[in-house]
């Protein structure tokens, strides 16, 4: 019995001994490891910041590395945010041109795989141009014209090249209130002109921007302003003028309102035949040949005048003509008509009002003013850089 339990007590010892191994001892697993922080977003920005002489037409650029851009904008020194967009390859191109000589201020923001946000700003000046493109624009802003008016850009230099001109067409925004098709064309290389495919339809608004500011063309020419005018079309006044009846049609919304005898250019002296605009109205002006090549011939001041081209064909008073208006061709190429009808007309007409001479054996030249109308719609398109409709 005792040397049993001796047996006994060695056994539960052992056991005691191994229990208390085994909840004292370290485990074989080492201990994990802390987890690693996310890196924090870094921007960068191009150009530089503090760069100066940067080309108006440049585009931005914004890498970041271990995040994600979340916010870009572009503002002058005023505050004023720049319109623009970014593309997927990191690149922020703004709608139009930047301006010249301007500072600019670029704050880009990024969200990090930390999921913390880094700001990071940029400041840079753009360029001043040595070869200036200066511009002008007609009608005048405000005005209310008549329905064949055109849309006139005026430019300084000439611009030849097909991608230049297509550069410039695509600066060119126009807003309609009835929005109707139109396109640009150009009548030479300092002026491209815009017109509806049919006449402006009457209470027609049109806001017009010329995005010229930054615009480069051709080798170091830039443009250094911008052009808008906003203009409303009045009621349709169309005037047709035939050389067998002589006499002149007024119509006001397709209803007569007028009729007047008129005298058009004699035989060597004939007026122009086609589609002209009223271009502008002057109450009284000189009249002298020598302005057409022939001096000494004739020089005399006229009342009631309204230019129809460049070459001077006008609607003018001319009471000496009296006796011969509404029977036979007498003047140096004019409409001629007395002066009570003429101040009538003068008075009645808005600039881009249409004014139609048939029967004459001289051809209104396209150019010899603005002269939209002398041209096909098919021939006009073909004057377009682009080859755009416009459709308000």
């Amino acid at each position: 019995m005792r040397n049993g339990g001796t047996i006994f007590v060695s056994t539960f010892t052992a056991v005691l001994l191994l229990t208390a191994s085994c909840t004292s001892g370290g485990s074989n697993t080492p201990p994990a490891k802390p987890p690693e922080r996310a890196p924090v977003a870094k921007l960068s920005i191009t150009p530089a910041d503090g760069t100066n002489k940067v080309p108006p037409d440049t585009s931005i650029s914004v890498k970041v590395s271990d995040g994600k851009v979340t916010r870009l904008t572009v503002a002058d020194a005023k505050g004023h945010e720049v319109s623009g967009r970014a593309s997927a390859d990191g690149m922020w191109r703004p709608t139009w041109p930047l301006q010249p000589s301007t500072a600019y201020t670029v704050s880009a923001q990024a969200t990090g795989t930390d999921g913390k946000q880094v700001t990071t700003q940029a400041e840079f000046t753009t360029m001043k141009p040595k070869r200036v493109l200066e511009s002008g624009m007609s009608p005048l802003d405000g005005e209310k014209v008549g329905v064949g008016m055109p849309v006139q850009l005026l430019l300084s230099k000439p611009v030849t090249a097909q991608t230049d001109r297509a550069a410039i067409e695509r600066s060119l925004t126009v807003q309609m209130s009835k929005p109707v098709e139109g396109a640009w064309s150009w009548v030479s290389d300092r002026e491209v002109q815009f017109r509806p495919r049919e006449y402006w339809p009457t209470g027609e608004k049109v806001t017009v921007v010329a995005h010229l500011a930054g615009l480069r063309v051709g080798r170091n020419l830039w443009g250094t302003k911008d052009r808008s005018l906003t203009f409303t079309v009045g009621p349709e006044h169309i005037t047709k003028i035939s050389e067998a009846t002589h006499q002149a049609v007024v119509r006001k919304d397709g209803e007569v309102v007028k009729t007047i005898p008129i005298s058009l250019g004699k035989p060597g002296d004939d007026s122009y035949s086609g589609v002209m605009i009223a271009q502008e109205k002057a109450a009284e002006t000189l009249m002298d040949s020598a302005t057409i090549g022939k001096p000494g011939e004739y020089r005399a001041r006229t009342k009631w005048n309204v230019r129809m081209t460049y070459s001077g064909m006008f609607f003018h008073a001319a009471p000496w003509s009296t006796e011969a208006q509404g029977k036979r061709n007498v003047s140096h190429g004019c409409v001629n008509a007395n002066m009570a009808n003429a101040r009538w007309f003068y008075k009645f007409t808005q600039r881009g009002d249409i004014i139609e001479v048939t029967g004459t054996s001289r051809k209104l030249q396209f150019g010899n003013g603005p002269t939209p109308w002398a041209k096909s719609w098919e021939d006009w398109l073909a004057g377009s850089a682009l080859g755009k409709l416009i459709n308000g």
